[in-house]
């Protein structure tokens, strides 16, 4: 399936240079979202990244100040992307029982297909997502990078399917909890099930996951 051209807009402030601007930062976000899939965020580093794309690391630090850095731009690619999915499924939708149900599959699932950014594999980028984004906030300084913005694009999310949830239930009070709650929820299920299926009651079943959070979400806004 030929690639598409989708213009995925990034905060300035989550790089030094706009990876998106020449055939090197394509290469640098590519590869990185190989290696981190492969060898963990732990592991990965610019030594590494510079060997894979035949770079010097000084190349790299050009666009981005650390590993980090990296971490929190494809974060924020993610969630800006899925933004854009949210919209495509759910425009012309009257129904917002309809709208919830469809934007809680695309929170839920993981990516199957791999056909928006050329340069971007949204598969494996996604599986990174659901492993590794908790590290890109759960530091020291997630406070002054949230003033920066280094989460807005999460939280557009979280706010889009929030309205949907108060056009069925304007009374409803907690419509943010519920669905960071199901996010970060959905992520975790999908870890247990790789790692440790006794935790979790995921089945061989492609949506189980989805169809949990559809029940939890509906049962609980009623």
């Amino acid at each position: 399936m030929k690639k598409l051209h989708l213009q995925i807009e990034i905060s300035p402030e989550l790089y030094s240079k706009n990876p998106d601007s020449s055939e090197l930062g394509r290469k640098i976000i590519s590869k990185s979202i190989e290696l981190i899939n492969e060898m963990g965020y732990e592991a990965f580093t610019f030594k590494k990244l510079g060997q894979a794309i035949n770079s010097p690391e000084s190349s790299i630090y050009r666009y981005f100040e650390n590993k980090h850095a990296v971490l929190v731009y494809l974060t924020s690619w993610y969630w800006t992307w899925t933004e854009y999915r949210l919209v495509f499924a759910t425009t012309n939708v009257d129904s917002p029982g309809e709208r919830l149900k469809k934007s809680i599959s695309i929170l839920t699932q993981p990516v199957l297909i791999d056909n928006s950014i050329s340069y971007v594999n949204e598969v494996l980028l996604s599986e990174i997502i659901f492993a590794e984004s908790l590290k890109a906030y759960h530091t020291k300084n997630v406070d002054e990078e949230n003033e920066k913005g280094c989460f807005k694009a999460y939280k557009n999310v979280v706010q889009r399917v929030s309205d949907i949830i108060l056009e069925i239930n304007p009374t409803f009070k907690y419509p943010h909890m519920l669905i960071s709650t199901i996010i970060e929820g959905a992520h975790q299920q999908k870890y247990f099930a790789d790692h440790m299926p006794a935790l979790t009651d995921v089945s061989n079943e492609d949506d189980t996951i989805s169809k949990f959070y559809t029940l939890l979400v509906f049962n609980t806004i009623q």
